[in-house]
């Protein structure tokens, strides 16, 4: 019981720290300023911009978010560069038809097999990049990615107010089935734990991410720091692409935020296409390591099953006549729980979902633990970083994974 008790109390100074000190993680508040929506602050001069879209067999999805792409309302040149990703669904012919009339330029090109070493992403954005030309911006975003009509024209008077080099929105993912609502805002609330926002986004910090479904990108800082080779291998995008552009030697301001007009339309309507999708990327986000898997799996039990398990053994052994150790372990454990579900609660509102589901964060945890596991059994058998029928083999060529 005392070492239980101890474990807790433990539990929640992490917990106080996490809270207090630890970016502001839990916070949903980092969003372009209200000026990016004001014509006011528009630029002397538009940027060019072109949007680069990898699309591996997305005919089904691409009549629900192209249209909104291209129906843009940027009064500066705006173009699109589908990539076709060896599609056998027809992709490029569908994309080819919803840009028919729409007076928006729309360039179809196939990526072509990548490179020994080259994550199959990675390769479409390279063939993208290639085929954008000129430009001042890139807009890297993904076939499920839908956008309100003034998102374009938002992003880039936040990039050209503020000098971003990189301004990344994470896109409101789709949380309507019942899975959906479960496991998505979790999702949210773990990525900003392991890369606080706040910290992205100031330039002393070292912390460096982005979200690959919104990615508008100077493009003329992009080619000084190499183009896309530098992360050729790069399964985790997004966050790879950050590093690249915040860190030595490009050094350059960069920033990611929360929105509501970028949203994810793809559905995951049962727990096993979610369990796919985070088990996909798990073990890589660990760099393959079984300490890190180990630690990581320990910190999730320590964190966030320890406090409500001590929260209920120690009231039921204050009920049948324990001492103050259980008295403490409650105590403990309640402060450790409270806190860890007041955390969750700004992600839920910005999902418009109820505050009850805060305390049972500990049982999601649970199956993200989970899930972290399957990731690692998945690499080890050799179906690591699977994504429609295609793996990278990792660099000691045991298993079809490649290190970010």
């Amino acid at each position: 019981m005392p070492v239980l008790a101890g474990a807790a109390a433990a539990a929640v100074l992490a917990w106080v720290y996490l809270l207090a000190a630890h970016g502001g993680y839990w916070r949903t508040d980092q969003r372009l300023p209200p000026g990016a929506r004001e014509p006011a602050h528009d630029p002397a001069r538009w940027p060019t911009v072109v949007a680069v879209v990898p699309a591996r067999d997305e005919a089904a999805i691409l009549p629900v978010t192209l249209p909104g792409l291209l129906a843009q309302d940027y009064r500066g040149d705006f173009s699109v560069v589908l990539v076709d990703d060896a599609s056998t669904d027809g992709t490029a012919g569908t994309a080819a038809a919803l840009a028919a009339g729409t007076g928006r330029s729309l360039r179809v090109t196939a990526a072509g097999e990548p490179p020994s070493g080259w994550a199959g992403k990675v390769h479409a954005m390279a063939q993208g990049l290639r085929v954008a030309g000129e430009c001042d911006y890139v807009l890297f975003t993904d076939a499920d990615i839908g956008y309100a009509p003034d998102a374009l024209a938002t992003l880039v008077r936040g990039a050209v107010a503020d000098n971003r080099a990189l301004v990344s929105q994470m896109a409101l993912l789709r949380a309507e089935s019942r899975w959906e609502r479960v496991i998505v805002p979790a999702f949210v609330y773990f990525f900003a734990q392991l890369y606080p926002f706040r910290r992205v986004n100031r330039p002393s910090a070292r912390t460096a991410a982005a979200a690959g479904g919104c990615m508008l990108v100077r493009r003329d800082v992009l080619i000084a720091a190499g183009g896309l080779d530098p992360i050729h291998g790069a399964r985790i995008d997004d966050v790879a692409l950050g590093r690249l552009l915040k860190r030595p030697p490009s050094g350059a301001r960069t920033w990611l935020g929360f929105t509501t007009g970028v949203r994810s339309l793809r559905p995951y309507p049962r727990l096993a296409t979610l369990w796919d999708m985070i088990a996909r990327s798990a073990y890589i986000q660990l760099c393959y390591s079984p300490v890190l898997l180990a630690a990581t799996l320990a910190g999730l039990l320590w964190l966030y099953a320890l406090p409500p398990a001590a929260a209920v053994a120690g009231l039921a052994s204050v009920a049948t006549g324990g001492g103050a150790p259980a008295g403490w372990m409650a105590v403990a454990g309640l402060a450790g729980w409270t806190g860890m579900a007041a955390s969750f609660l700004p992600v839920l509102r910005l999902y418009r979902l109820g505050w009850w589901r805060a305390p049972i964060l500990p049982l999601v945890a649970m199956l993200y633990a989970a899930m972290t596991a399957d990731s690692a059994w998945r690499h080890y058998a050799g179906r690591g970083g699977e994504w429609k029928g295609r793996t990278v083999r990792a660099r000691d060529g045991r298993a079809p994974a490649n290190h970010p």
